[in-house]
């Protein structure tokens, strides 16, 4: 490891030039130069995608690299073959697969008629079709489906439009010790049900395994021969409440049990979830939060029907998500480590050999987030990325544990040095409860040379989510930092992954107390001598939007305008939402109350940016359409129609172009005091 400092110097082979200019929305438009690398098991090829050559960055194509027994590690790995979109598809991600292949998801905009879907009814639906597609690991011959599934005729065109709209064909496990197969998910559009099959990738022979049928639903598939070890159910508890069940495999009798030690109503919303399974005891590795605040990792014996008297892993301060387990024959189902949420996803590793290259490579790259995301049997070819809140992801391959090749950056234009870095802060709601918040500044600031600046609070959607502190996808945290505004991402009472009396704290509270802890945090920020008072906005998407949505109508805003994404306006929407199945009418639907901001459109009192994409079938467009013509003549507000935007991530370049340029005028003009 002590080689790494050497080698890095000419690892990507990008020089950056020096700006103290704002980030353009051209420059967090482009799509990346390079992401979604994967690496096969053998570590002899990767796939992933790159730009479109000739594209300037507007669309991204397909690549693979061809790893040779001997890697030159002083020069940047290049792509071998390169496989450009047609016209109307657009790649999403790709994955190696055994046998030597890949598989590709696309997606591209659809309109038409439908009613199985978000938004589908009469008339026509703006939506997308979704399309999984394999081909050899040279990817240029691409095949619809997985062993032909997804690409069957059906009884009607609209069955098979239905099937393409909500494609849902993954790998549900890769069976690590078996060199060409793989478990695939496959939704059955005309029976209703999700059947498993075993695919020989090499082949493409594929055979039944079971399906998804009735009230209990596949849990848990053991990652060595795909068996189902675990079943989940649902059962009436009376008084409108389930009961969620779990079932084990009896290895002795091959039946199914109830573990009833596992049972718990949908109504307590306990995490009960299996992250592994260890072969030689046959106990299994359960997140959850059944007996703190926040989740922890337990062994649970289905044989004596008990949890273990101590956590296997709980971290102090944050909730554990997962057990990472060997998946190479010398090491197969060994705990190699366990993962845990903190303001990034950290990983303590408990193999000391893999624990030694981590803290190699963070010494390498100091202030950067290091991941090791996929790694050979002899751990001599280790993929990793390096990121940070103020530096986007960057592609590298470990060889021989020891030197490091660079594959290369994902934005090599974005300069990190007009961006500034986030951090973990926590503060105090009126009524005492101590909120998380990600802090984000401009690089360089200082309250006593810079004074009070402009700042944003940046609601998360949801609202049963989190917020990290990494590379920003949407790109709205670098392009506020680089403009010199500060802003805080309030991880506000009804947040998930931050422990079970925050998330609580939510309920009944939309648009009251859940509000009270974003203008608390704008209070914060004033207090500590950051934000000027008469310069503070609040900018949110999707659930975030409805906050911008209720910050307009509540008296006494401490804003001075708002900016609302794809948001609800009321109420009634989310209840329709989650109407739609009955465990979360109970999860989440009796959780829907407070203030609804549709129906205070009389109280509006700041201005407020709504803009909404047209092909956003979660949240109709209607929706900020609605809120706009109901505020438009009490307020000063704007409305910005994105063109073919979906509701979430990907987005297209055209889509991250035109609602960044609609922010930034609209924080600059009179409406926001001129940020």
């Amino acid at each position: 490891m002590k080689r790494l400092g050497v080698l890095l110097g000419g690892a990507i082979g990008v020089a950056l030039t020096v700006s103290a200019d704002p980030i353009s929305p051209d420059d967090l438009a482009k799509v990346p130069n390079i992401s979604s690398i994967s690496m096969s098991g053998d570590g002899t090829y990767m796939v992933g995608l790159i730009a479109e050559p000739g594209s300037d960055n507007e669309n991204l194509a397909l690549a693979s690299w061809e790893l040779p027994e001997n890697i030159d590690t002083s020069k940047p790995l290049t792509p071998s073959r390169i496989t450009p979109p047609n016209r109307k598809m657009r790649f999403m991600g790709i994955q190696t697969l055994p046998g030597d292949n890949a598989f590709v998801i696309g997606h591209q905009a659809w309109t038409g008629q439908t009613f199985c879907t978000e938004g589908g009814g009469f008339g026509a639906t703006k939506t997308f079709v979704y399309k999984a597609y394999v081909g050899s690991k040279e990817l240029d011959d691409l095949d619809e489906g997985i062993a032909g599934l997804g690409t069957e005729r059906m009884a009607n065109k609209q069955l098979e439009q239905c099937r393409d709209i909500n494609n849902t064909t993954a790998i549900t496990n890769s069976l690590p010790l078996n060199e060409d197969e793989v478990i695939v998910r496959y939704n059955n559009i005309s029976s209703g049900e999700t059947e498993y099959y075993r695919v020989n990738m090499r082949t493409g022979a594929k055979s039944f395994m079971y399906n998804d049928s009735g009230r209990q639903q596949i849990l848990y598939t053991n990652p060595r021969d795909g068996r189902i070890l675990a079943k989940q159910g649902i059962e009436s508890a009376g008084d409108g409440d389930w009961r969620i069940e779990t079932y084990m495999l009896n290895t002795e009798t091959g039946g199914f049990e109830r573990e009833e030690a596992l049972d718990y109503l949908a109504s307590n919303r306990y995490q009960i979830d299996i992250t592994g399974y260890d072969e030689a005891s046959g106990r299994y590795y359960m997140v959850t939060d059944k007996f703190s605040d926040k989740a922890a990792i337990y062994f649970y014996d289905p044989k004596t029907n008990e949890f273990s008297s101590d956590p296997v892993f709980a971290h102090p301060e944050f909730s554990a998500t997962s057990v990472v387990l060997g998946r190479s024959e010398e090491r197969w189902n060994q705990p190699l480590g366990f993962r845990y949420a903190a303001d990034v996803v950290e990983t303590y590793w408990l193999d000391p050999e893999i624990r030694s290259i981590q803290e190699g490579l963070e010494q390498a790259f100091p202030g950067k987030h290091v991941r090791l995301n996929e790694w050979t049997d002899d751990m001599n070819r280790i993929l990793f990325t390096t990121e940070s809140s103020d530096s986007p992801p960057v592609y590298y391959l470990l060889v021989n544990k020891s030197e490091v090749a660079g594959i290369g950056a994902s934005k090599p234009w974005i300069n990190e040095e007009d961006i500034g870095e986030t951090e973990l802060v926590y503060y105090d709601a009126r009524d005492g409860l101590s909120i998380p918040g990600l802090l984000s500044l401009p690089e360089g600031y200082s309250k006593e040379e810079d004074g009070r600046i402009p700042a944003i609070i940046l609601p998360h959607g949801g609202p049963w989510a989190r917020d990290y502190a990494g590379w920003d996808q949407s790109g709205w945290i670098p392009f506020l930092t680089s403009r010199g505004y500060a802003v805080l991402q309030p991880q506000y009472r009804g947040s998930t992954g931050w422990g079970r009396e925050l998330w609580f704290a939510g309920d009944m509270e939309w648009g009251q107390k859940m509000q009270d802890d974003k203008d608390d945090g704008a209070q914060w920020l004033v207090d500590q001598g950051i934000a000027d008072p008469e310069k503070l906005a609040i900018f949110g998407y999707s659930y975030g939007g409805f906050a911008a949505f209720a910050a307009t109508v509540r008296e006494d805003s401490p804003y001075q305008c708002a900016i609302a994404g794809a948001g609800v306006s009321n109420l009634q929407l989310f209840r329709r939402i989650v109407s739609e199945n009955r465990i979360s009418r109970i999860v989440q639907g009796e959780t829907l109350d407070g203030m609804d901001p549709i129906e205070n459109t009389d109280k509006a009192n700041i201005p407020i940016l709504v803009y909404h994409g047209d092909r956003d079938v979660r949240v109709p467009i209607e929706e900020g359409r609605g809120f706009y013509n109901a505020v438009k003549d009490k307020v000063n507000a704007k409305f910005v129609q994105i063109d073919d935007m979906p509701h979430s991530l990907p987005w297209w370049p055209d889509h991250h172009r035109e609602s960044l340029k609609a922010i930034d005028s609209w924080l600059k003009s009179d409406n926001c005091n001129n940020f």
